[in-house]
């Protein structure tokens, strides 16, 4: 009986909060409230949000990347030897290809 009644209850709630919904086929795009807050045009966006490039500079990497790099490179003898001649860049590209970050 108690599960009845949650359900009618439940049922009521939601008829009365989709009934003061305006439909949404109604409301043309250029009527569209949400239009100056959303969308930003491409040249700002790619201001406020800059992608990484493909091939990143060592002066980008922070520390702990470099530390990641090199406990990489450790692991193999060959890359670990490079590693102490050419640095971390040049050693962990030659043996594992590009830097994922």
């Amino acid at each position: 009986m108690k599960s009845l009644t949650l359900l009618i209850f439940c049922c009521v709630i939601a008829a009365c909060l989709s009934a003061g919904l305006p439909d949404t086929k109604s409301v043309s795009p250029a009527e569209s409230p949400s239009d100056d807050g959303v969308f930003v045009k491409r040249d700002v966006a790619s201001a406020v949000v800059r992608q990484k490039r493909a091939g990143t500079a060592p002066a980008d990497l922070t520390l702990t990347q470099l530390e990641s790099l090199r406990e990489v490179c450790e692991a193999n003898l060959a890359c670990e030897n490079m590693m102490d001649v050419s640095g971390i860049i040049a050693a962990y590209t030659a043996y594992y290809g590009p830097i994922p970050y």
